[in-house]
């Protein structure tokens, strides 16, 4: 007799899924809009027709006092996304929330997502390495803080976001010498 463990596979009952609507809420109350809104679906016994609420972010890298926070941004300011069936009640539901303005729509008709562009927003929010967030603009004069250049002013010339780091022009012996640097190493004059 051997020890291995054999893999069994549970057949899942396939879910009923709805349609993706986007909702249009309030800019800055998405959050309080869908936790109110999960709370209305559970109250209202309508998680057979309501199945998700959420807000798509996604984590970006801050440097604010020269200090990384880690910061989740809302991709779509001012709307949510909605797992649904369409009907009158769930309709009723979404739309009488608190902080709800409407469906986005053709007229008074509420339009579905595809479901690539579903599948793109999702992917997109669940980047694995987080974004810097850049507060730098091209041309800004900046003071590095930090490193073999401290003290020296610079002009920022490149800006790699994803890395967190820019290139600087700094004038070193009387001459423009570009200088790569994190975001944490510089700060605005």
């Amino acid at each position: 007799m051997s020890n291995k463990k054999v893999k069994t596979t549970e057949k899942k009952q396939p879910t009923r899924k709805g349609e993706w609507y986007v909702v249009h809420t309030y800019s800055g109350h998405e959050n309080k809009v869908t936790a109110t809104l999960k709370q209305k679906i559970k109250a209202s016994n309508l998680e057979e027709k309501i199945f998700d609420v959420l807000v798509p972010t996604l984590e970006k890298i801050e440097v604010r006092e020269g200090r990384k926070q880690t910061v989740k941004e809302r991709i779509f300011p001012g709307y949510i996304l909605v797992n649904m069936i369409l009907d009158d009640i769930s309709w009723h539901i979404v739309r009488s929330t608190p902080g709800v303005t409407s469906f986005v729509g053709i007229g008074n008709r509420p339009t579905s997502l595809s479901d690539k562009e579903v599948e793109t927003i999702l992917k997109f929010s669940e980047l694995e390495a987080p974004i810097y967030k850049a507060s730098f603009s091209i041309g800004e004069a900046i003071r590095i803080i930090d490193g073999p250049f401290a003290d020296f002013i610079g002009t920022v010339d490149e800006i790699n976001e994803e890395k967190g780091k820019l290139k600087a022009l700094v004038s070193i012996f009387g001459r423009e010498t570009p200088v790569e640097l994190d975001f944490l190493q510089v700060s605005k004059l």
